[in-house]
């Protein structure tokens, strides 16, 4: 597969998770009544559901990632390219503003606006290392399973991560500073993006360091 092809299918993929995200929130809350669980629990299936299709979808040309904290992963273990990590990033941040704004056009929002929804604290740091250390757990364990397998399990962790975590689970950087522009019921406050993404890679280096050592048999 080119290189091309495999940088717009990070592009495309991450722009749809995005667009899942912040809009499956907006109807989620819209429709709720006030209820906050309500409006999360839709919002984790929607969010869950695309992860699935868009993995089904775009595994097989770029490997799906959507995620830098997973290129990063990819890189060091040489399943792909160093070379090609920072087109993969860039990709994927380009993709996650353009799936902001394309769910905001949908429900009539302002294109981008900066979050004023509070996620601060060390609970909640901690929150989002342990998500994306679960993550790339996940997604390496199941790596020799094939795409099928890892798309049904990375879906079923984040429809989990989502309930188990205060944050939420993130668990994804430019995810992270995508939804810091959108004042809606998935939002982060610019000022508290940081921690999250520090927390983040945290994880995706643990998880990738103990992956290493637990599946050295590969």
């Amino acid at each position: 597969m080119t290189k091309a092809r495999r940088i717009v299918a990070e592009a495309l993929g991450t722009s749809l998770l995005l667009a899942a995200v912040v809009g499956s929130g907006i109807m989620g809350e819209r429709l709720a009544g006030g209820n906050a669980a309500i409006a999360l629990l839709a919002n984790t299936f929607a969010t869950g559901a695309m992860l699935v299709a868009l993995i089904l979808a775009f595994g097989p040309v770029s490997g799906a990632h959507f995620n830098p904290a997973v290129t990063l992963a990819e890189a060091w273990r040489g399943a792909i390219p160093w070379s090609d990590a920072p087109a993969y990033i860039g990709a994927q941040t380009a993709g996650a503003f353009a799936g902001v704004a394309a769910a905001h056009t949908m429900f009539g929002e302002a294109l981008f606006t900066a979050s004023r929804h509070a996620r601060a604290g060390g609970a909640q740091a901690f929150s989002e290392f342990l998500a994306t250390f679960g993550l790339l757990a996940v997604i390496r364990g199941c790596g020799r399973a094939g795409v099928s397998f890892t798309a049904l399990a990375v879906g079923a962790y984040i429809t989990s991560a989502y309930w188990f975590t205060s944050s939420t689970s993130f668990a994804n950087p430019v995810v992270t500073l995508a939804r810091s522009v959108t004042n809606t019921f998935s939002g982060i406050r610019p000022a508290d993006a940081p921690l999250f993404i520090a927390a983040q890679f945290s994880g995706a280096i643990a998880a990738t360091l103990l992956s290493g050592w637990l599946l050295r048999y590969e």
